[in-house]
């Protein structure tokens, strides 16, 4: 079994900027589910059914690719077995059953809030099990950030119920497996391959709760409103599947491969920003002034972050180079 090890060090140039490129993509790709769910569970779509569907379309998309990319070589994902379905688990399935479950006993803002500490966690989690700690930009960016996700996610008169939180916190370990696990390059896994894996056993976990009835699943045929237009159904699905899942895994392994698992989560942060403005775009929901210095918050924490990353891979490599000479 492959085992977690040390964050990809700072990267530079044009490495960086298709990193964060991808990271970006990634990031707005999952904030359009939100938009686009809310649009079908309007209709009486249940939220374990559209996460359900639209896990199993990003599967079926990946897949193909993934065993391509593979080139007949299986030999990786026997290597690393175990490595994919923790992340199927974890990344993909764990992630959207606990988000769905904590938002029946407790308000969306909180929960989201919760399940967006993932970036501190990973820091902490590199902190505390590799010795890597971050340095003073850092923190400072990861206070901005928090600062900003507050402010977004607008928590006025919020009220936390303890199995709400709890269920949240199992959201956030979710989602900081899938940042740690993304970066990883010592696998042999071409990023296809790993999404389509994690794609795959997610729609299998996905569906065996949905099945034992601990995930509740209902539809409905009728169109959803969308920007003041009503959409078919299906095709909503299909973009939920496509872009919502497919590209944003994807994109998601490819970006935490080139920056690492500390900047890409925090990169990702800008999903909620991205999810405020789809949702002004799509639903109609005008974000308040609070909002946009929020997100102006998030943004500039990001960017303290990559910046805080970039200055320690440099004196990590300056200390490496001054070892060598000694």
């Amino acid at each position: 079994m492959a085992t977690v090890t040390h964050d990809t060090p700072g990267v530079r140039g044009s490495a960086l900027g298709v990193g964060l490129g991808l990271a970006l993509v990634s990031a707005v790709s999952f904030s359009l589910s939100g938009p686009l769910a809310a649009g079908l569970l309007q209709t009486g779509w249940s939220p374990g059914a559209i996460v359900l569907v639209r896990v199993a379309i990003g599967a079926l998309v990946v897949l193909p690719f993934g065993i391509i990319s593979l080139r007949r070589d299986w030999a990786p994902v026997r290597r690393n077995a175990r490595l994919v379905v923790a992340y199927g688990v974890l990344g993909v399935a764990a992630t959207q059953f606990c988000y769905f479950a904590a938002v029946q006993h407790m308000q969306v803002g909180p929960a989201l809030l919760i399940e967006y500490t993932a970036p501190a966690a990973v820091v902490g989690w590199f902190w505390a099990r590799h010795g890597q700690r971050p340095g003073l930009l850092t923190l400072g960016g990861v206070g901005l950030a928090a600062a900003g996700l507050v402010l977004v996610l607008d928590l006025t008169g919020a009220r936390l119920d303890p199995v709400g939180v709890a269920w949240a916190l199992g959201a956030m370990v979710g989602v900081s497996a899938y940042f740690v696990i993304n970066a990883r390059t010592d696998t042999g896994l071409p990023p296809l391959a790993l999404a389509a894996g994690g794609l795959t056993v997610g729609t299998v976990v996905l569906g065996l709760l949905a099945a034992t009835g601990l995930m509740p699943v209902t539809t409905s045929p009728a169109p959803a409103v969308l920007a003041g237009a009503q959409v078919p159904w299906w095709l909503v699905l299909v973009v939920l599947g496509l872009v919502t899942a497919g590209i944003s895994y994807v994109t998601g392994v490819a970006a935490g491969r080139r920056l690492g698992a500390r900047p890409s989560s925090f990169v990702g942060l800008s999903e909620v920003v991205s999810a405020v403005v789809l949702a002004w775009l799509l639903l109609g929901q005008l974000p308040r002034p609070v909002q946009l210095v929020g997100g102006v918050l998030v943004l500039a924490g990001v960017v303290a972050v990559q910046q805080g990353e970039s200055v320690t891979a440099r004196r990590t490599a300056a200390r490496a180079r001054a070892t060598m000479q000694a």
